[in-house]
């Protein structure tokens, strides 16, 4: 056999192992009772419950009254608040938790390494799906999914497309020029990211990513903080070269998302059909109000400058973090003012210690909306932008809410986080039960 055959043999044997149980070791029901519910979409909590799991999926939500299953494990709440698991909508598994030097150049089997430590880290800060927008995570999702690692689930971009001199273009002036004879830049074969210019290579690099399995396309469609030879300024791709992209995506049912913070690369985006501006922290009125009356999904991250920001030690990185971060309550004030539904996202890159403070940056949005409103984004709200990828979606059931039906992604809580969204910064304190799929991957109840 083939080593290529051999690995994808041993792929299935793996997902048989991990997800047909032995007879006499058939999953029970589970119920919560004594909990106060958040169901991802009311504004109240909502007392005299139980929640019913059966396999992967929430199948009741009850008054307390009605008997349980039989058989049923019955996890006392003790009062705890019962919700569903949080959602990142702009997260990196493969790269949030090495230095940019060491993604950019390591071996990528110790990448992949790195990454399914920090999956598990992911899920344990109550993280049960993550929007994945730009890395090379194909693998880690399917070991995900086989149960061979514990992580959350993950809807992968695949790599980052970028034209030369791009965001996502990470070689050094030594590697210019590029000729077609000549080995693509090490970030383009670990799959992080992927040059292409012109309507021809844009195509190619997006069938790719599809081919892979991409839930959604991410392109570079403007300046970044952390790449060297973009100014903030500089618009990235022409609306021919959006355009191809747009249409390869949507010819697979899906949609694009571009990197993007000033109003003439996120209006080039959208006149090109982009469906998702990720960031836009320097958005302007008419900007956002095209956003609104488009329809167009907009996923803001909470960058401030302060000691969660990520550190740039390179002067002129670090002059563009301060303006974009000088920005970003323009931004939510932008979204709230025009009425647009924002996902939340952290995008948090290249430093485990910033990756530990996933909760605490949600945290942060209480500073523009209510309790409730931050929890929503995070729960059922992220669950819609998950699900906008169509007939590519590779969960498709709700997301994000406690409903019969759902998938039983469930925390639950040992403080009310409507009343103070802190606790969650604090997931090993007061994360008493941790659910991802009806497996519970923390139990201490």
């Amino acid at each position: 056999m083939g080593a290529g055959a051999a690995s994808a043999g041993l792929g299935i044997f793996g997902a048989v192992r991990a997800q047909t149980p032995a007879p006499n070791d058939a999953p029970r029901p589970t119920v919560f009772t004594n909990v106060r519910v958040f169901d991802g979409t009311a504004d109240a909590l909502r007392d005299g419950l139980t929640v019913v799991v059966d396999g992967d999926r929430i199948t009741a939500v009850q008054e307390a009254s009605v008997p349980h299953p039989e058989n049923a494990r019955v996890i006392e709440g003790r009062g705890g608040t019962l919700m569903p698991g949080l959602i990142d909508a702009h997260w990196h598994a493969s790269l949030a938790a090495v230095p940019q030097a060491i993604a950019m150049t390591s071996d990528p089997a110790y990448l992949h390494i790195i990454a399914a430590q920090e999956a598990e880290r992911t899920v344990l800060r109550g993280f049960t799906t993550v929007r994945d927008c730009a890395g090379p995570s194909f693998a880690l999702k399917r070991a995900i999914d086989e149960g061979q690692i514990t992580g959350p689930r993950i809807y992968p971009s695949g790599a980052m497309i970028s034209q030369t001199s791009g965001h996502g273009d990470y070689r050094s002036i030594n590697d210019l020029p590029r000729f077609p004879n000549k080995s693509p830049a090490p970030v383009e074969l670990m799959g992080g990211g992927s040059i292409a210019d012109g309507v021809d290579e844009v195509l190619r690099r997006v069938r790719e990513q599809l081919m892979q399995g991409a839930t959604q396309i991410k392109l570079a469609a403007g300046g970044g903080v952390a790449s060297a030879y973009d100014p903030l300024e500089v618009i990235q791709y022409t609306e021919e070269e959006l355009r191809a992209a747009v249409q390869a995506a949507e010819d697979y049912g899906t949609y694009v998302m571009v990197h993007a913070y000033t109003p003439e690369a996120i209006q080039r985006s959208i006149r090109a059909g982009v469906r998702c501006i990720e960031h836009g922290h320097l958005a302007d009125d008419e900007t956002a109000q095209i956003i609104a009356e488009t329809g167009t999904l907009w996923c803001i991250q909470p960058f401030f400058d302060d000691e969660d920001a990520i550190p740039f030690s390179d002067p002129v990185s670090r002059a563009k973090q301060i303006r974009v971060s000088e920005g970003t309550a323009r931004a939510y004030e932008l979204a709230r003012k025009h009425g647009i539904d924002i996902a939340f996202g952290t995008d948090v890159l290249f430093d485990p210690s910033l990756a530990e403070r996933q909760g605490k940056l949600l945290g942060k949005l209480g500073n523009f909306f209510s309790n409730f409103d931050v929890l929503k984004q995070a729960t059922s709200g992220n669950g819609r932008y998950m699900a906008a990828c169509g007939t590519r979606d590779p969960y498709p059931a709700p997301l994000g809410v406690i409903a019969a039906g759902a998938w039983a992604d469930i925390l639950l809580v040992d403080a009310d986080p409507v009343a103070d969204l802190g606790v969650l910064a604090d997931p090993e304190r007061n994360l008493r039960v941790i659910m991802k799929n009806g497996a519970l991957i923390k139990d201490n109840a």
